[in-house]
Parts: C-alpha cells; structure tokens; sequence
C-alpha cells in the first residue's frame, strides 16, 4: 500500500517537473504586450532597423579592431610598451570597464531574462538562478585557470630542459675543454622584460703556422650556440600566467559578444538600435584593448595574435548578421529564447567578473605591476574608477 502511494507520488512528480521545462523550452510566443513593449511601441521599421544594423556591424567593427590592435602594433613603441605607464593607465580603464560589464550588464540582462512573465515563476522567479549560475561559472572559471596554469608550466619546463639537454651535448660534442669563463649570460632587446635570457657558449678553437721569415698564420674558428636559458619560477609563472589570462578573457569576451550581436541582430525596432551602436562600438573599444593588452604581454607569435584579435573583432559584427538572418523567425521573447540567453548572460558574468577582479585588476594592483611614481599609481586608480562609471553609465541606454 505504502509502495504503491510512494509510486503514485513519484509519478506526480516527474509529470509536473516535465511540464515545467516544457513550458520553460517552448518556443511559443509570449503575451503580444510584451513583444511590443520590447521593441518599441509605434517604431517597428524593418528597412529602418536593417540599415542601423549595418551601420553598427561596420562602426563595431572598425572599434574592436582598433581596440584590439592599438596593443598589439604599439608594442615596440615607448608610451605603448607593456610596462608603460600609459599602457597601464589605458589597461586599468579597460579593466573597469569589463568588470562594469558583467555586474551592471551582464547579470543585469540575465535577471531581466529570466524574470520574464513568459516564464514559470518556478524556479526562474523563486530562486536567483542569474546569481548562482554567475558563481558557479566564476569558480569553474578558477578552476579552469588553476589547471590551464599547470599545463603550460609543465609544457614551458619540458622544453627547457629539452633545451638544456640539446645544448650540453652540443657543447660536449665542440669543444671538451670549454672552461666556465666561455659561458656568459647575455640579454637581448625583448618585448618583455620578464622574456628569459639568453645563455651564450663561445668555444674557440685556434691553430698556429709559421713559415719562412715574419710570414704568420692564425685562423680562428667560433662556435656559437644560443640556448634560452629556464630563468627564474617566478619569471616563468608571470609569462604562463599571461598565456592563460589572455585566452579565458578571450572566452569570456566573445561568449556575451555573440548575445549582444545576436540580441541587436533580432531587433526590428530603430528606436532600440540607435542608441546601441555608439555604447557597443565604446564597449567593443575598450574590451579590445583589455584584450590586446593580455595578448601583447603573453608575446605570442604574430599569426596566433592576429588570429586572436581577429576573432574578437568579428564576433559582434558576425553575432549581428546571424540576427539579422533569424529576425523573420525567431522571436527573443519565446520562453526557449528567454532561457537560453539568461543562462548564458549568466555564465559571461561569472566569466568577466572573476578576470576582471582576479586576473585584471588584483594582478596588477596587488601584484606589483602599478608602481612608479604616486601621480603614476593615483592616474592608473582613477583610470580603473572611470571606466567601471563610463560603462555602468552606458546601461542607460543600452
């Protein structure tokens, strides 16, 4: 009888948890009010809308590409070193500027999704879901970062001691007599002040003739062997850290970008495109130049970061046009939709709140890289305040 009553419980259960996320994974319209309210009562143009949406893929374009690429070809400039003041300055602001785009955007748009009257109030309105799935996105994230780390230090010592290997024999098999004085240390004009050095070996060999009279013969021959030296754990922890940084903010960036491309995409509203496309192109801007910042300082080969920079640039714009593809069918107000792009804010929260904080932000405050001068350390805090302020002020009209 008891089993019975357990079966018939059970039962009732997994009906009602299946209609709930049918009715979550619909992808039937919402209430007509709320489609018209989101666009825009009385200024629904599709023309109108296509053209700004053309404009804005070009202006995003041509803004994440300068963002992105001013680190990157400035690297070899003084004011745009890595170690620059300037540079520091410009990452701090751009640092403010992610971090204000995953509290006052990101989880401010999942909220909003996810508390739609379009959904069930259970669990989307009884429980933070934008919260808790932005803290779980923000310890995988750690988790992610503490294992990316790992793998490449242990990559970066294997090919050391490759190296190593490869130059001891070279310099058993030239020269069996070469004393400690024939090996010295050299630096080079590297990009990074942290690039490991250079362990230079000169062997010599020299053989004497003499002939008739004051005739004298001296051939000398050199061996030369550069060989990168391991440097210091604390040396090769930063370059790593750099390596890693670069490509989860990447992630991070691109993932809402994809949402903000497709979310303008999908608008038929002109009054809803205008006012974004300048306040993506500032976003796009400045998140570039994060970006960039964190590829410049990982020094990676030249065909890697431009392939990196390119797909941040192209992103939004391709995120637009995909939009733009699906406005006839897709409705952003369907529960499916609502879901979807919810979670997914939520994740991009997570994910540019913890860089921003932690891999940003902390690592260059707290790390040891903003020093100099008090005008220099006060400029780079300023910097950091105005752009947290000058991205949370843009959630007015975008």
């Amino acid at each position: 009888m008891a089993l019975g009553g357990l079966r018939r419980h059970v039962g009732q259960f997994l009906t009602s948890s299946n209609e709930l996320m049918a009715a979550s994974l619909s992808a039937v319209s919402c209430a007509d009010e709320v489609q018209e309210e989101a666009e825009g009562a009385g200024c629904r143009d599709d023309a109108a809308a296509l053209r700004l949406k053309e404009v804005a893929m070009a202006a995003i374009l041509v803004a994440a590409v300068l963002g992105v690429g001013l680190p990157l070809a400035g690297r070899k400039r003084r004011a745009m070193r890595t170690d620059s003041a300037a540079f520091l300055a410009a990452k701090a602001f751009a640092a403010g500027v992610i971090l204000a785009t995953g509290f006052v955007h990101m989880l401010h748009d999942a909220q909003q999704a996810l508390s739609s009257p379009c959904l069930p109030a259970s669990p989307w309105r009884r429980f933070p879901v934008p919260g808790f799935v932005a803290m779980v996105a923000a310890l995988a994230t750690l988790v992610l970062d503490f294992l990316a780390t790992r793998f490449y230090e242990a990559k970066h010592r294997d090919e050391a001691a490759r190296v190593k290997a490869a130059a001891a024999a070279a310099l058993v098999a030239t020269s069996s007599s070469a004393s400690d004085e024939d090996i010295t240390v050299v630096t080079v004009d590297a990009e990074d002040e942290r690039k490991a050095p250079l362990l230079q070996t000169h062997c010599h060999g020299h053989s004497h003739g003499h002939g008739h009279g004051h005739g004298h013969g001296h051939s000398h021959s050199h061996g030369h062997e550069l060989v990168q030296a391991e440097g210091s754990e604390g040396e090769v922890s930063a370059h790593v850290r750099s390596i890693v940084v670069s490509q989860i903010l990447e992630m991070g960036i691109v993932s809402h970008s994809v949402i903000i491309g497709l979310s303008l995409g999908v608008s038929r509203s002109p009054c809803t495109i205008r006012p974004l496309v300048a306040a993506l192109a500032f976003h796009q801007f400045f998140e570039g130049f994060a970006l960039g910042g964190c590829i410049a300082q990982a020094q990676f080969k030249n065909l890697s970061a431009i392939l990196m920079a390119s797909f941040f640039a192209i992103t939004t714009p391709a995120g637009i046009a995909a939009g733009a593809g699906l406005t006839t069918f897709y409705n952003p107000n369907s529960p499916r939709a609502l879901v979807v792009e919810g979670i997914l804010d939520s994740v991009s929260a997570g994910i540019l709140i913890y860089m921003s904080l932690v891999d940003l932000i902390a690592a260059d405050f707290l790390g040891g890289k903003v020093t100099g001068s008090l005008r220099q350390q006060v400029m780079a805090y300023i910097a950091l305040f105005l752009g947290a302020l000058s991205m949370s002020s843009l959630a007015i009209w975008a």
